[in-house]
């Protein structure tokens, strides 16, 4: 009974200055150690941005390298010049027979030959010759890593909140 009545009279009893710097001291504490662990969370969040933002990057270089390539490809199929059709097949008929291409000269065969093997008359119309699909389905991807960013940047955002409306 003896602690009762200690504790009763300790709470009567005014505080005294050590005790509030010791309360405000405890609650800074407090404070400090919810700041270092919503900073912590808040550096999680955005190395894990950083890193899906460069898996991203990557996947992208990844789909213009696998383009440029499909480019270099197509760019290195047979050209039909019309000496060396001329060298190869002894008449004109001959030429025409053996591609199944109607022609009247030795020009508009090679011409004609040029166009069905599919090469591009130049770099700036050339379009990449790619499945859409495949197209589609990577874009759906990158799409859902960038809904992804986006959560994680409105919890970094909800953490700073946070933050601003203790201090």
């Amino acid at each position: 009974m003896s602690n009762d009545s200690a504790s009763i009279i300790s709470a009567s009893q005014p505080a005294t200055l050590g005790d509030r710097l010791r309360n405000i001291a405890q609650e800074l504490r407090q404070e400090t150690d919810t700041q270092i662990k919503a900073t912590s969370r808040i550096l999680g969040a955005a190395a894990q941005i950083a890193q899906n933002h460069d898996q991203l990057i990557s996947e992208v270089v990844e789909m213009v390298e696998e383009d440029l390539s499909r480019r270099e490809q197509s760019e290195n199929l047979t050209t039909y010049k019309v000496s060396d059709l001329k060298q190869e097949f002894k008449t004109l008929k001959a030429a025409k027979d053996h591609f199944d291409i109607k022609a009247n000269s030795w020009d508009s065969l090679a011409t004609k030959l040029n166009e069905t093997s599919g090469i591009p008359s130049s770099s700036e119309t050339w379009i990449p010759n790619t499945n859409n699909s495949q197209v589609l389905e990577r874009l759906d991807a990158i799409e859902l890593e960038i809904k992804s960013l986006q959560e994680s940047m409105e919890q970094v955002l909800g953490l700073l909140q946070e933050m601003t409306k203790q201090s």
